[in-house]
């Protein structure tokens, strides 16, 4: 290789492709450690989160974590009963967002669908028409919809009676670091019921907002009243 080629080489190298990994390099650690935005392909917390919804992922808000890894440099909080989260599932890996139902210590149950926390049934009341209006008009006459209460924070499930699913369990009580976590779509969500509770350090992050959201049945066309739209 002849001098001159060696020098356009480096060059090149130092003028584009050093600055683009760089920023390649920030940008990848910001999202992994800080922040990040994830699409939601599936229906598991609906009618909370919808397919196509964009949601923004806090993950500084449980702990600083070295980017690429689940290795926790820091601990200041932990997740909470109602969090929403983004978490590994313990038995394939994939990224999932589920709801905390139950934390380090608690006894958990339910029956007929409906949740017992520590020997207390939640609180169920009939779910504001807005929320219910986000699920398409010729799918909510297969579900039933309720507001579900757990300590302060009051959210949407939906439930598919035809559907086989399993509604009950006795009770059980999470062990240090394990969370138990399920979606909203009670009927339609494979989360603790079956893989098991999920442990402390497979929670990477807290779901707080739909950013953006577009209806893939319709050509993705944008769900305007979804944008910036809070999770509860």
């Amino acid at each position: 290789m002849n001098a001159k080629l060696k020098a356009r080489l480096w060059t090149f190298w130092r003028g584009w492709c050093a600055p683009i990994l760089v920023v390649l390099v920030v940008l990848g650690s910001f999202r992994s450690a800080v922040a990040d935005w994830n699409d939601v392909p599936t229906g598991s917390m609906k009618p909370t989160i919808l397919e196509g919804d964009r949601i923004f992922v806090n993950k500084l808000a449980y702990d600083l974590k070295v980017p690429f890894t689940l290795h926790r440099l820091a601990r200041w909080s932990d997740p909470v009963r109602g969090d929403v989260v983004i978490l590994f599932s313990p038995e394939s890996g994939d990224r999932l967002v589920k709801r905390v139902i139950g934390v380090p210590g608690d006894q958990i149950a339910m029956y007929n669908n409906r949740l017992y926390i520590n020997g207390a049934a939640a609180a169920y009341e009939p779910l504001d028409q807005d929320t219910i209006d986000q699920i398409e008009v010729g799918e909510r006459t297969k579900h039933k919809f309720a507001a579900e209460t757990l300590d302060d924070v009051r959210h949407a499930v939906m439930t598919t009676p035809p559907v086989a699913a399993r509604r009950s369990f006795e009770p059980m009580t999470l062990a240090v670091d394990q969370y138990f976590v399920m979606g909203d779509n009670r009927d339609n969500s494979k989360d603790s019921r079956y893989f098991g509770t999920a442990d402390r350090s497979q929670i990477v992050g807290r779901v707080g907002t739909v950013v953006l959201s577009f209806d893939r049945d319709r050509y993705y066309m944008p769900r305007w009243d979804r944008f910036f739209r809070d999770i509860p």
